[in-house]
């Protein structure tokens, strides 16, 4: 079986070591992004190494759907295309190199949660059981029948991070059980229940964007939400204009505030490299690991946010 590899992150390194390891498996070409696009995604890997490890013919492209991206994938003549890792829809020309033979990567239990940003928005939905879905890709976004999918907890204390980790654990193992079932003619179809389907929205960077008047149970959701892979949750630090530092919080938890009198978004205490600011609610939310520009630890009394 020849295989197409279409994305530029992690995920899809992880499905080009699936192809590569599975027996009767030929990765026959991986399309990627330019370097000096990379930007597009949080997560860009360098899909060089493992394509020459793997024998793979790896090929960069501004948009999958531009001639020259189709052409190489005609070329390739793959049996399965495989969409990991990758934020442009596929048009007619990429499904007609493979028709009905398309499979996508979701970080959700399909058809929850199609759409966007499903990471942060697990998270931030406080969802206590989710999944890694392999669906074959039709003509809408996220509504193809299920090939495989890989359920699991989601811990109450969850970062993006270690989710982002559990999702390429669960990918590789589908990948591993479903290409050789493939191979043999014996994968699933099931369709969705279109009942059950919900959507997430789109995320910015902007949307990392703190507001100290909220709970801080709330706050360290955020921060929680859209920390690595992902640009983080920030505040501005300093007056308003050329002078202030973007500030951005890795790691945060809520506390009792009690004692502590200031207005949101105010630090109240510092404690060797980190400090704790006052939150809407009256607790306070203490900040252990964050960076910015300048690297100055925020003056004691100072408040956050924009003023």
């Amino acid at each position: 079986m020849r295989a197409a590899i279409i994305g530029a992150v992690e995920s899809t390194q992880v499905g080009l070591e699936a192809v590569g390891r599975a027996q009767g498996w030929e990765a026959a070409l991986v399309l990627t992004l330019h370097a000096e696009l990379a930007a597009r995604h949080s997560d860009f890997v360098d899909l060089a190494p493992v394509a020459a490890q793997v024998g793979a013919r790896l090929y960069k492209v501004r948009n999958v759907n531009d001639p020259d991206a189709l052409e190489q994938l005609r070329a390739a003549a793959p049996d399965v295309i495989l969409v990991i890792g990758w934020s442009q829809i596929c048009g007619e020309g990429v499904s007609a190199c493979a028709p009905g033979r398309i499979i996508g990567y979701h970080p959700a239990a399909l058809p929850r949660l199609r759409g966007r940003a499903v990471i942060p928005w697990t998270i931030l939905n406080r969802e206590p059981i989710t999944a890694g879905s392999l669906f074959w890709i039709d003509e809408g976004v996220d509504t193809g029948a299920i090939l495989d999918q890989y359920f699991f907890h989601v811990g109450s204390m969850e970062t993006a991070e270690g989710l982002y980790a559990k999702h390429m654990q669960a990918l590789a193992l589908m990948l591993d059980r479903t290409l050789p079932a493939i191979a043999a003619g014996r994968e699933r179809h099931d369709p969705q229940d279109e009942a059950l389907a919900t959507w997430a929205a789109r995320r910015t960077a902007e949307d990392g964007r703190i507001d100290w008047t909220a709970r801080a149970q709330d706050i360290a959701l955020l921060v929680r939400a859209v920390g690595r892979p992902y640009p983080g949750a920030f505040t501005m630090a300093g007056k308003d204009g050329a002078g202030q530092d973007r500030l951005v919080i890795w790691s945060a938890k809520a506390i009792d505030g009690t004692g502590h009198h200031a207005k949101a978004g105010q630090v109240v205490t510092r404690h060797g490299d980190g400090f704790a600011v006052m939150c809407g609610d009256g607790n306070l939310l203490d900040i252990t690991e964050w960076s910015s520009a300048t690297g100055r630890l925020p003056a004691a009394h100072q408040r956050l946010g924009a003023l």
